[in-house]
């Protein structure tokens, strides 16, 4: 077997292309590229990684957990996690912070995919 050396991208579900174009463009900044499939969607890179946005009609399921975290997310390393935090509040977006002391957060897109923003050391690579 082959060694894993790194994640490519992940496929998020969402219902409405749109509003998830809002949130992950606007909300949270991330910024679109090119693609050439077909079927509705959306990519964005970040950095060598790929978030892919796939139109379902079944993608809005709403997260039970009270706890957004022990839910499936993805995770972005922000150096600003408290302008971030001021940007959210001033947006009215909902957010949790991470229940661990560590110095994160838990959003959700539109569909209820829980995305977590986590600040990282400026010195690390």
């Amino acid at each position: 077997m082959a060694d894993i050396l790194y994640p490519l991208h992940v496929a998020v579900q969402v219902s409405d292309l749109a509003l998830a174009e809002a949130f992950y463009s606007e909300v949270i900044g991330l910024k679109k590229v090119a693609r050439s499939l077909t079927f509705p969607g959306t990519w964005y890179q970040i950095g060598d990684f790929q978030l892919h946005l796939i139109v379902s009609d079944w993608a809005s399921q709403p997260t039970r957990e009270e706890k957004w975290g022990r839910h499936p997310h993805i995770t972005f390393a922000t150096y600003h996690l408290d302008s971030i935090k001021r940007d959210l509040s001033d947006r009215q977006v909902p957010f949790q912070m991470s229940s661990s002391g560590r110095a994160a957060l838990f959003v959700k897109d539109p569909d209820g995919n829980v995305v977590e923003l986590l600040q990282v050391d400026e010195a690390a690579p």
